[in-house]
């Protein structure tokens, strides 16, 4: 046959009708490929459940004890009617949690009554209670009632744990109502979690974002390695993966600001499976949107976090005194459990996990939870409006607020949001105009709220705003005139409220966690970063030269105690050099310091004369604890200072900030932005 000669007729006409089939056929190999994929990860989404067995419940033990749901994808067990989650059966794993671990899924509160000390209550019931039982659905309850007669053994709430387990949705949702009653003893509340100790044989990686990822140290490996400066962060010197040998781990470092935890948990290789915690909305979190909390952590632990004092110290506790009254709905938030086929990467766990996140998040606010005190969406107001900044020194036009923080918190001066745990909050970001929009906001009164990158201090609506049921609010533009009495001179830093835009030193070779070597945006997770000032300024303390100096490389990250051996620490004292050409000597300069952390400081200002006396101190501040504890900001605190004129000089200046409290090696400030005003106008 010829090149390029007719091929057969007979075999032409064979292909031509066989065609269509064989495309057919292929299309259907495809689509049953894809369902074996999903049904693999067993993606669901609220409120649409994929084909499932009949939602259970079972009663077993001779006085019934123990209480078993299952809807044919996950089969939770839990103790009765203390309500402890003992056991959560899924994919051929008997049990994800830790078998050999008595505490394996709880609740607990840690509480106080004034000058006693803390306390941990487990939150167990005294009473199982069925709420809703039909086919698609399965709400239990397990509540506690406290009386008098209970004070100094339990914290003084009534308990109302709730689980949810739904068709087709592989996981269980989780609240709880809390509620003091008028009159009640007085009562601190520093911390109130749940926790999840997983089985160690099975789940070794861990993973909290896209970039936050690793094999981790099991218990054991930490019980035998060396305790650093506090019991939390240890030297593994030989666990059972010899590749972590020589690393730090400290559950610390997995800490993360609460607007970006929503998804984390871990990973099993054999077999492959997901045991995730999802929280689908920060609006019962405290703090604001960059509280920082922990996530998940060497155990295998995870954790959702409702309230603590971690990174604000006990400004942030919650502290009822003469009676007072209280209620809140804690959650619901998701334990979420996926698989893979062995022969597929265990990293698409992460993947499907933090496509149901979205999923949840989209849902919220739930339409299946069935406490009268969680308003459905109909039972819920949205807010809206535009942020402009006028800030004269800037611009001669209003100038729009893009990328700010903007929410509602419960009525209180302005930056009160950021220490306030007993309330309700809701945060949004505005777009690059300003514009925002809240949703689904839980009726009641508020303040309305407002901060950002780029500019200093707290905005504060001049009206409360009260929202009701379907209402739905727009402020229009507002304005926000931020702290300015002049012109700048000179400025250090940005204004973000953080110091991570200064320099950060490498960490000891010897005391690494290798997670955060390369990203650039977590190197202050190191352990032992404050002992680094002391190499890098063995005698001399930091000076910094306006026009001469760059606060990226030259700006030491947090202003430390100098450790001079034999457990003995000394104060620092930090210059900034500057030049003036002129001086108003009787007009007002004002320093602007914006603090980003304070850990038991002291801190001291004095012009032109280290031994002079100071012009200003913040007297003893900050129980924060971030740099201890790799954070690179605590709570917020914005200072403006009058240096009189008559105090410059023509020429060189120099401000000295003395930190004076040096007991240990964790006191100190991270400073947000420096900036000084002139007094005269342009």
């Amino acid at each position: 046959m010829k090149v390029g000669a007719p091929a057969n007729k007979p075999g032409r006409i064979i292909v031509q009708v066989l065609l269509p089939h064989l495309l057919l056929l292929l299309l259907l190999l495809q689509s049953v490929h894809s369902q074996r994929s999903q049904n693999k990860l067993n993606i669901t989404k609220p409120g649409q459940n994929i084909p499932a067995l009949t939602v259970q419940l079972r009663r077993v033990g001779r006085h019934d004890d123990t209480v078993v749901l299952d809807n044919g994808i996950v089969q939770v067990t839990f103790s009765s009617p203390q309500g402890l989650i003992t056991g959560i059966k899924y994919h051929g794993i008997d049990n994800v949690l830790d078998d050999e671990n008595e505490d394996r899924g709880y609740w607990d509160v840690v509480w106080y009554e004034p000058g006693k000390k803390s306390e941990t209550d487990k939150l167990e019931g005294s009473k199982f209670e069925i709420i809703t039982q039909n086919e698609e659905q399965i709400e239990i309850s397990f509540t506690r009632t406290w009386t008098i007669s209970k004070r100094g053994s339990l914290v003084p709430l009534n308990v109302d744990k709730r689980y949810i387990i739904r068709s087709g949705v592989s996981g269980i949702y989780m609240y709880g109502i809390l509620e003091r009653l008028e009159g009640w003893p007085d009562v601190d509340m520093d911390q109130i979690r749940i926790v999840f100790k997983l089985n160690p044989k099975k789940f070794d990686f861990m993973a909290i974002s896209d970039d936050r990822q690793r094999s981790m140290p099991s218990m054991a490996d930490r019980d035998n390695s060396k305790t650093l400066a506090y019991k939390e962060a240890v030297l593994l010197t030989n666990p059972s993966n010899p590749m972590l040998k020589g690393e730090v781990d400290d559950k610390y470092m997995y800490s993360m600001e609460d607007k970006d935890n929503n998804v984390h948990g871990w990973i099993s290789s054999d077999p492959p499976v997901g045991f995730w915690m999802i929280t689908p909305s920060d609006e019962f979190r405290l703090g604001g949107p960059i509280k920082q909390d922990l996530t998940s952590h060497a155990g295998p632990i995870t954790l959702s976090m409702f309230t603590s004092t971690h990174y604000a110290g006990k400004e942030m506790r919650m502290d009822y005194r003469n009676g007072e009254p209280w209620k809140k709905v804690f959650g619901p938030v998701l334990v979420y459990l996926n698989s893979v086929s062995p022969k597929e990467s265990t990293l698409r766990l992460w993947r499907d996990a933090k496509r149901q996140m979205a999923a949840e998040v989209k849902s919220w606010p739930y339409d299946f939870v069935t406490s009268e005190d969680y308003p459905l969406r109909h039972q819920r107001g949205t807010i809206e409006g535009q942020f402009l900044i006028k800030d004269s020194y800037v611009s001669r036009l209003k100038i729009y607020g893009k990328f700010a923080f903007v929410g509602l918190a419960p009525i209180g001066e302005a930056g009160s949001w950021q220490t306030e745990s007993k309330g309700y909050q809701f945060w949004t970001k505005a777009d690059r105009k300003g514009r925002f929009i809240i949703e689904n906001v839980r009726a009641g009164n508020y303040s309305l709220y407002a901060w950002g990158i780029g500019f200093i201090g707290d905005y504060k609506y001049e009206q409360n705003i009260t929202i009701t049921p379907g209402s739905e609010m727009n402020v229009g533009p507002i304005v926000y005139e931020p702290p300015r009495n002049g012109p700048t001179l000179w400025e250090i830093g940005v204004p973000d409220r953080t110091a991570g835009e200064f320099y950060i030193p490498d960490p000891y070779p010897t005391l690494m966690n290798k997670l955060y070597v390369n990203p650039l945006q977590d190197r202050f997770r190191q352990y032992g970063l404050w002992d680094r000032y002391a190499d890098l300024y063995p005698q001399n303390d930091l000076v910094y030269t306006i026009g001469v100096s760059d606060y990226r490389s030259d700006w030491f990250f947090a202003h430390v105690t100098r450790n001079v051996g034999n457990d003995t620490y000394q104060p620092t004292t930090w210059q900034i050099i500057f030049n003036l050409k002129n001086v108003n000597r009787i007009g007002l300069y004002t320093l602007r310091i914006a603090l980003a952390s304070a850990a038991s400081s002291e801190l001291q200002i004095r012009i032109n004369d280290p031994k002079s006396g100071h012009i200003f101190t913040t007297g003893l501040i900050g129980k924060d604890n971030a740099i201890a504890r790799h954070g690179i900001h605590g709570l917020y605190r914005l200072y403006s200072i009058d240096i009189a004129g008559n105090l410059l000089r023509v020429g060189d200046n120099t401000i000295y900030l003395t930190q004076t409290r040096s007991i240990g090696m964790f006191q100190g400030v991270m400073y947000d932005y420096i900036r000084l005003e002139s007094p005269f106008r342009t």
